[in-house]
């Protein structure tokens, strides 16, 4: 089996790109196997690389003095939980229910589809960090305010490296599930 680096991949491998070469990215929305079930998981997409810019910018905010302690806190609680709940409820489905059927239309792409697994497990770990320092800062809120500023600088760096990652992986995914889909005309 051939292994891809997740943490340095630019990109689709050039294998796995051969529907879209067919049916480039310009082309989705006006092609007839264009469903709306297409357009709301891309949407969910959006959504995540939304949420995590918003997360970016109201620690940013709040490292510059923009936000008050609470504010903030209770920003991230809001966004934070909103993020780590949807995109591992999104991302678990896809592994247990889309990507097999992916894989059943067009075993072509079993290797892709295992490395877009891949990325969720990676993508698991940074959630996780996510999640322990976003919990620590709004219980540091509450408790020792003067502490959050520390927490909120290693949050920065996760959710940074959390966006970056998302906006690679969701970009791969979309290149390989979307002309899949539009090819066979699933989910329509």
């Amino acid at each position: 089996m051939t292994q891809y680096d997740i943490t340095t991949r630019q990109g689709l491998p050039d294998e796995m790109q051969a529907l879209l070469r067919i049916l480039p990215r310009d082309g989705w929305q006006e092609h007839p196997n264009f469903a709306r079930s297409i357009q709301n998981w891309m949407g969910a997409h959006q959504m995540f690389r939304g949420l995590t810019g918003q997360i970016l910018q109201d620690t940013q905010d709040y490292l510059e003095h923009a936000l008050e302690d609470r504010t903030y806190a209770a920003r991230l609680a809001h966004f934070g939980n909103l993020l780590f709940n949807n995109l591992h409820g999104h991302h678990t489905w896809e592994d247990r229910a889309f990507f097999p059927e992916l894989e059943a239309a067009d075993p072509r792409f079993a290797r892709g589809l295992e490395m877009l697994e891949a990325d969720h497990d990676a993508l698991d770990g940074l959630l996780d960090q996510f999640n322990r320092t976003g919990t620590r800062i709004v219980q540091l809120a509450t408790l020792e305010p003067a502490q959050m500023h520390d927490e909120a600088g290693k949050l920065r760096e996760t959710v940074d490296g959390i966006g970056g990652f998302l906006n690679r992986h969701l970009s791969d995914e979309e290149d390989l599930a979307v002309p899949i889909l539009l090819h066979h005309a699933m989910r329509g």
